[in-house]
């Protein structure tokens, strides 16, 4: 089993992490570690330490400080030696948690009908037309899409318009070849060509978090390590902008689909239902400092459910249920609940979903001339683009990410129960009653 060890070294080790002229390898930070392989092809992550703010407990601060900050670093352990490697690392020195690194796989979707509508027909649903004219179009806003990679030469053959990819900013883990912008025509390219549909200005970074895999004999291979050390790359693309400018957007289509790729629910060092799990803190840290974390809900809803999901109840886990994010579930372009979309509560928040977006339309031809954008993973990047459409002209340091996702929800189409449901969260993304609702707080502003 592949797992991340949380340590705690020294000051000046922790300092020497963070600088990235310094180079620091897993085996600088500890010693050999009981039945743990360690991973010397993954280069450590610091990790904030989240505290409650002073008069708002309900809300979280996070310190990067060496004096406060942890380490992270990844591992092997075999599955036969699991049961009693556990309790020997948790009291070992240095250690502060031992966490679970499950799978992370793409969320498409178990439907097979056709296509409802195209992507004109959703842009003209979040009032493409009108934001363009607003001049909303998501230029300079950087939009991180973490996923199997881009293709922007096949996003700009089909929308017939170029594409920004900023190769500068993008990132690859360790083992993954492969320029920004360049990679083979899949999941990502649908995601990057849907962000573009309400924000066709907007600069895409690419993250190509899920072409990193690796083949062994244990069920549990691993990579949501390598979307913690993507996060680290952003949290600096974000500490990087002027303060008075801030926007990073990421959109994130994936999620984890099994209990069998995780530890169990209450050990430490369970991922789907734990706050203090590494990447779990990353985001909300990330979200803390400026960021707009979207989330697909996922493709487990009861009428439809993706044949890999194997949670028995409340399938909305780990980060796509994190309370600093925005879970999207799915409708077509009718404004019909699509059956695969996951239905709430979610495990880190009950309320999950928090707003539906569309998808099921035929937009990027990813997957073939007829086949739709699909999932709530087409719904996540179509959402993030009205996010990013909104920072063209309201910067997180204007508008913070929990003031907008608060509005997003207040200004949702209620559709099933009146109010918040686990169907459809709050509603459908309504881009002109958004827009009327971030004039009316400018104006009392």
């Amino acid at each position: 089993m592949r797992v991340l060890i949380e340590l705690r070294p020294t000051v000046d080790l922790i300092a020497a992490v963070a600088d990235p002229a310094a180079t620091v390898a897993p085996a600088d930070l500890v010693d050999d570690l009981p039945h743990v392989e360690l991973d010397l092809s993954y280069a450590p992550v610091v990790l904030p330490k989240p505290a409650p703010r002073p008069g708002e407990p309900e809300l979280m601060s996070y310190s990067t400080s060496p004096a406060h900050a942890s380490v992270v670093i990844r591992g092997e352990i075999p599955d036969a030696h699991l049961a009693r490697a556990l309790p020997r690392l948790s009291t070992a020195p240095a250690v502060l948690g031992i966490f679970a690194d499950p799978i992370i796989e793409t969320i498409l979707t178990c439907g097979d009908t056709a296509a409802v509508g195209n992507w004109h027909d959703v842009g003209t649903r979040l009032r493409a037309t009108d934001l363009a004219a607003a001049g909303l179009t998501g230029k300079s806003v950087a939009v991180a899409i973490v996923d199997t990679g881009i293709n922007a030469a096949h996003v700009e053959q089909v929308r017939g318009a170029p594409v920004t990819i900023d190769r500068n900013r993008s990132w690859n883990p360790s083992g993954v070849t492969g320029t920004p912008g360049r990679f083979p025509v899949d999941h990502g390219t649908m995601c990057a060509f849907d962000t573009l549909i309400a924000a066709p200005q907007a600069t895409l970074l690419d993250l190509p978090v899920l072409r990193s895999t690796r083949r062994g004999g244990t069920v549990m291979e691993g990579l949501l390590s390598d979307a913690l050390a993507g996060y680290a790359h952003l949290r600096t693309v974000l500490t990087d902008q002027p303060a008075e400018s801030r926007a990073l957007v990421i959109s994130n289509s994936w999620g984890s689909f099994s209990p069998q790729w995780d530890l169990p629910v209450g050990q430490p060092g369970n991922y789907s239902d734990n706050p203090s799990h590494p990447f779990n803190v990353i985001v909300g840290s990330l979200e803390a400092a400026g960021a707009d974390i979207v989330f697909a809900a996922g493709n487990c809803g009861r009428d439809c459910p993706d044949g890999r999901c194997a949670f028995p109840d409340r399938p909305i886990t780990g980060a796509n249920s994190h309370p600093s994010v925005l879970s999207i579930g799915g409708v077509d372009t009718a404004g019909a609940r699509v059956g695969y979309s996951s239905q709430g509560p979610g495990r880190l928040s009950a309320q999950k979903p928090d707003v539906c977006a569309y998808t099921h339309f035929l937009g990027s031809t990813a997957f073939g001339a007829t086949e739709p954008d699909t999932g709530t993973s087409a719904a996540c990047p179509v959402a993030a683009g009205v996010i990013a459409a909104v920072r063209t002209e309201w910067p997180a340091t204007a508008l913070p990410p929990a003031r907008l996702r608060d509005l997003l929800r207040r200004t949702a189409t209620d559709r099933g129960d009146a109010g918040f449901d686990y169907d459809y969260g709050y509603g459908t993304i309504d881009t002109a009653a958004l827009l009327d609702g971030l004039r009316g707080a400018a104006n009392r502003a």
